[in-house]
């Protein structure tokens, strides 16, 4: 039998985690009645932090 250490972590440090290495989120929905296509709604998202090492591609923009 092993033993299966719980580790609890905060909401906060979770996040941090997160956007250091950044998120991608992808998803696809589709509203289909009798086989037709009412409404398609595609997702893409990139969460990431920014910072003077890495800057905002959309700095270039403004």
């Amino acid at each position: 039998m092993t033993v299966v250490e719980r580790r609890e972590v905060a909401l906060v440090d979770l996040l941090d985690r997160l956007l250091a290495g950044g998120v991608v989120i992808t998803g696809d929905i589709t509203l289909r009645i009798a086989d037709v296509d009412l409404v398609r709604i595609d997702l893409n998202a990139l969460i990431s932090s920014v910072n003077e090492n890495v800057p905002s591609p959309f700095q270039e923009l403004l």
